[in-house]
Order: C-alpha cells, then structure tokens, then sequence
C-alpha cells in the first residue's frame, strides 16, 4: 500500500503564499514538484530555507520533495513549531503518525474548485449531482436514450439509406473513450495516487541522481545505457531504491543482471544496498563480482574499503582506496571516504590533502563540510569545527549526522541550551544511538533539569551499556540532587569502576553514601577525594564533606581541626554557604574556655580568683539556618 503524503496547499498562488521577495522561486519549486522534479524542488526550497528558515510554508511544502518519512516528519515539525496553528502540518504529522489526532482535522474548503483539482479526483470520490443533472448523468438514463435514439437512426438509415442501395454496405460510427485523466505527482489533495513524472528525454535517468553525495558514484560509472528489456525493471529498482527499500531493491537488480551479465555496476549498486543493510559480506561479495566484471571500476573499490572497516576498524584499506584514485582520479567520494579512515586512524597529515581534492570535485558537498568539521574537532580546534559543521547544516539542514555533531561542539563550548536542543532533535530520529541520548542526558544536568538528565542517560544505557560508563557520573549527581541516594551510589559506583582517579566520581560517592546515612563507608571516599584533589575549590569542598561526615562519625576533635582548615583558605575557594555553615559548626563544636578574674577582699584576707565565663571567640554569630551546598562541580 503507498505511503500516504502530508496534504499541502491546493493552489501556492491563493493559498499560503509567503509574502517575501523570493516568491518567483517558491513558484518554481511548486512547479517542479507539479512536473514530478522533486531532486529540483527540494534544491530551491533549500534555498529559501537558508534565506528564511522561520517560513511555515517552505517547510510544508519541502516535506512533500523528500522521500524519507522521518524527513517527512521534521519539517512538518518544524512547520508546526513555528506556526502552531497550521492545519496543513498537523493533518500531515497525523496521517504520519508523529501526532495524536486530539481533534479531527478540518478539510480544506473546496467551494471554490479549480479544473486540475478535479481531474485529480476518481469516480468515487466526486461530488453526488442532484436534480436533473444528476438524472440526465444516470447511466441507465443514458443507456436508455442512446437505445432509443439508436433505434430511430437504425429506422432511418434502414429505410433511407439501405433499403434504396441494397449493394452498398456502410460501417456504423464506434465510440473512441478519449484519455484517461492524468495524474501527476503533485502535492494537492491527501491521499492522492501519484505515478511518477518522467524527467528525462532519452533513457532512464541514472541511479545516482536519486541518491545521497555519500553514496553517488562519479557520472562516469553510472551513465550505463539499459537494455531495452531492462529499462523497466530498473524503473522499479530505482523507486524502490528512493524509499530505501533494500530488499525490494535488490529482488529487481537482481533480475536485470542475466539481461546486462557485463554491466559491473548492476552488482556494484546490489553491493551497495547490502552495505545499507549492514550486511557486508554479502556487500563485500557483489563488490568483487563488479570487479570481475571490469577491474577498472573503481567505485567498487571503494565499496570493499568501506564494508571492510565497517566489518574491522583496524583493516588497513590504504590499497583499496589508492587503487580506486588509481583508476580514477577524479572520483571525489574515495577522497573523501579515506579522509575519514584517516581522522579515525589519527593521521591528520594527509586528511586536509584529500578534503581539499574532494572540495574541488563535490563544490558544496554537505559531506564534505562535516568532514572538515571532524578532522578539526579530532583536533580539538573547537571553534573551526564548529564553523565547519554550521556551514555544513546551512548546506544541507536534513543531514542528521550535523546534528550530532553540533551537540558535541556545543557542550565542548558550555553550551548546554543549544546542545540539549540540538541533541533533542537529533534523538528524535536516531532513536537507537545510545551515546546521543546519554550526552543529551548531560546537558540537561548543567542545566540543572535533574530528571529529564536521569532518564535521558537511562534511555542511552537501556540501549547500550557500552562506552557510556563515563556517564554514569552525571546521572550519579542528578540522583544524588533529587535524593535517589541508592541510585546515586550505583551509578557512581560505575563510575569509580570506570575511573578510579577521578575526584568528581570519588567525591560524589561520598556524597551518596553520606545520604544513604553510610557514614564510614563514606569517610573512607572522601579520604580518596581529598588525595586527588588538585586545585584550591576541589580542597575546599574535600575538606567541607569530610568536617560533615566526621560530625556523623562522633569524631568531633577531626571535624573540629578540618572546619578550621577550611576558614584558614581563601574565600574565592568555596562558596559564602560553606564558609557561614563552617564558622556557625564551630561555634555549636568548640567549648567555651574559664578566664579567672581576682577579686578584692577585707584587709588581712586572701585574694580568690571568682570565675568568669567569656566565649572564644569573643564575637558569637547568631545562628541562621544555611544551605548546604549540593551542586558538586562536574567534569
């Protein structure tokens, strides 16, 4: 069953026209979609997007030139978020089923039909005519005349015609249906069967044109004329192709290689759908056949590069990808794929040779501007990655992989807001990366939102356990804020296990056994906190928990000792809090000292000392209630 597309606009130059100089454009863009030219479409909504990003109805109408749902499904999100009110996205998030239906969707009015709007329409779908015009289209009515009115000409001719010329035989008139009405790919009506447009004069249109820049192989190698047998099938395989359906993909690429045995690039692209699969030995297997076919392929060169790592991080594919410039230099994906094998392997000596190559090859390229951004960012130069991902998001916004990559940017600069934001989005549609939700999960902890923080890392950990350890930290103090103190002990206890010279994972668990009311267990944490504590505050707070923690132990002489340690470092070392919470301890924990003071008696008498009693220090502070200071700074 076809997948049903969001409704959009019944006509752009009535309805939901965007008031902006770029109207010119937008007309052709909804002109190209009318003519089935999605690839053109989307490209001059991008366009605007990038002059306009906060415009509803270029997103609405940019879902219906993407093939993907989930591409579907974020601008019409988007169209939403920025106009709340918009019937057109949400019928389309519903019909989806990326929004609750909470209230029936409005049809739009249709008391104003166009012509094409109704040549769109089938049989059963029209409007029920009534009175005579409905009796005058009534089939048996029909039926009924035209018998009568063929019985009267059959009279006529019989009498007037035949009957005088006996020899003459005459054929009646047949009746020829005209064309069936057309139906073309079109964003009108919800609903509506679309049979793609063909866009091209002579041939089929290669398969690169309907693919990612990652995946497109140089013009050279697809621009294979079909057998005329062939033509058809690879129509289908194309379609099936756009939608991502590997398997359907491949049953009809399988069906044309008896009809084109020397074509290497029907194997190739059946190697390629193996590889979307994540199935690589089988990818790995087609690749070769290609290469069996014609040695001289260098796409399928780079295929066994690609699904060889995929299969072992560690596989040297040097060979693979030198033979595949070898064969053809001017192929910008092998340029640009081993770019990546070096950011991975560490060697940054040759990546920006080969990023530079592949920029000249694939101007623009979305793939390779986040490339740049990642050999930065392995780098660590920061602030060029960053420039390099924004470029790469104003180039393509429905590249998801730029999200990720903008959230691990923003949290390296502090910026927690745009990377929950970002990472927000980014989970929406990559619900299976584990690490994404888990940084999400962080940057919701500096922004101090401690239980979205806690599930965001717990959803990371229910998908994966694997390299996320070092999270557990910041679920660990996100519990120990919102008093889950036996949750906060296992997850720092993870996070000890993962990093036993950690101060933030050692102080923290301290902390957490503190709550459970575990207060040696407690003692003997704080002691490792206190001998990997590097700077003034990490003293200062090691010092804090442990004058806390003694006081809970009865050793009131230690607790005494450290609270002054504490008042004896510089105030720009902890917190007002901590400083009043130690001087008031102080004065509650030190006795009061016995000053005699002599006294005058009668004459021939002995002077004796009375006492008196006077607080040291002289000056009591009244006692307030404080604080204690929870928000232990985190990595």
């Amino acid at each position: 069953m076809a997948e049903e597309l969001p409704e959009l606009p019944q006509d752009p130059e009535q309805e939901q026209q965007p008031e902006n100089p770029n109207d010119s454009v937008f007309q052709e863009a909804v002109n190209a979609l009318r003519r089935g030219d999605k690839p053109r479409a989307k490209e001059l909504l991008t366009k605007l997007l990038q002059t306009d990003q906060k415009n509803p109805i270029y997103w609405i109408w940019l879902s219906a030139s993407v093939d993907a749902k989930k591409e579907r499904i974020y601008c019409l999100q988007t169209a939403l978020n920025l106009d709340p009110e918009n019937a057109t996205a949400k019928r389309g998030l519903i019909l989806l089923g990326a929004l609750s239906p909470n209230e029936p969707p409005q049809p739009f009015p249709m008391n104003r039909p166009r012509a094409w709007e109704d040549k769109l329409l089938l049989a059963h779908e029209r409007p029920k005519e009534r009175g005579i015009r409905a009796i005058v289209k009534s089939p048996l009515i029909r039926l009924g005349s035209l018998a009568l009115i063929g019985v009267g000409l059959f009279a006529v001719i019989y009498f007037g015609v035949i009957a005088p010329r006996q020899g003459q035989v005459r054929r009646l008139p047949t009746n020829t249906p005209g064309p069936s009405p057309t139906f073309t790919a079109t964003p009108t009506l919800f609903g509506a069967t679309a049979v793609p447009t063909q866009v091209f004069s002579s041939g089929p249109t290669p398969l690169s044109a309907f693919l990612d820049a990652t995946y497109t192989p140089t013009a050279l190698y697809v621009n294979t004329p079909r057998a005329a047998a062939a033509v058809d099938q690879f129509r289908i395989a194309k379609t099936a192709y756009d939608k991502g359906e590997w398997d359907v993909f491949i049953e009809n690429m399988l069906l044309l290689e008896p009809l084109e045995p020397d074509s290497a690039d029907i194997p190739y692209y059946i190697g390629e759908a193996y590889r979307f699969k994540e199935e690589y030995g089988q990818a790995a297997r087609y690749y070769n056949k290609a290469i069996d076919i014609n040695p001289n392929f260098a796409p399928a060169y780079l295929g066994l590069a690609r699904v060889s790592l995929l299969s072992n991080p560690r596989f040297e594919a040097d060979d693979l990808f030198e033979k595949a410039i070898a064969l053809d230099p001017n192929f910008g994906e092998t340029y640009l794929e081993r770019a990546r094998y070096l950011i991975a392997k560490g060697d940054y000596e040759d990546v920006f040779t080969d990023l530079e190559v592949a920029e000249k090859i694939l101007p623009g390229s979305p793939d390779v501007l986040i490339t740049y951004a990642l050999a930065y960012y392995a780098q660590e130069d920061y602030e060029k990655s960053l420039d390099y991902a924004q470029k790469a998001y104003a180039a393509d916004i429905l590249n998801l992989p730029t999200y990720g990559l903008l959230g691990d940017l923003y949290i390296e600069e502090g910026n927690y807001a745009s990377a929950a934001e970002v990472y927000e989005l980014y989970t929406s549609y990559e619900t299976q990366d584990a690490t994404a939700f888990a940084k999400l999960g962080q940057a919701y902890y500096f922004l101090g939102d401690y239980q979205r923080a806690v599930d965001a890392i717990t959803r990371g950990t229910d998908l994966s356990r694997n390299g996320l350890k070092k999270y557990y930290v910041y679920r660990g103090y996100a519990n120990l804020e919102l008093g889950n103190y036996d949750d906060a002990v296992d997850d720092l206890a993870e996070a000890v296990d993962e990093d036993d010279q950690s101060y933030f994972a050692r102080i923290g668990f301290s902390q957490a056994f503190y709550g459970q009311g575990k207060f040696g267990t407690a003692f003997l944490q704080i002691e490792a906190a206190q001998s990997l504590a590097e700077t003034d505050e990490e003293k200062a707070l090691a010092l804090y928990w442990r004058a806390r923690i003694q006081e809970k132990r009865n050793d009131i002489r230690d607790a005494i000792a450290v609270w002054n340690e504490l008042l004896k470092m510089d105030e720009e070392a902890m917190t007002p809090e901590m400083r009043q919470e130690a001087e008031e301890r102080l004065s509650e924990l030190v006795p009061p000292t016995i000053t005699p003071t002599p006294t005058r008696t009668p004459k021939g008498g002995v002077a004796t000392p009375t006492p008196t009693k006077t607080s040291t220090p002289a000056k009591t502070p009244t006692k307030t209630p404080t604080k204690t200071p929870t928000k232990t700074p985190a990595p």
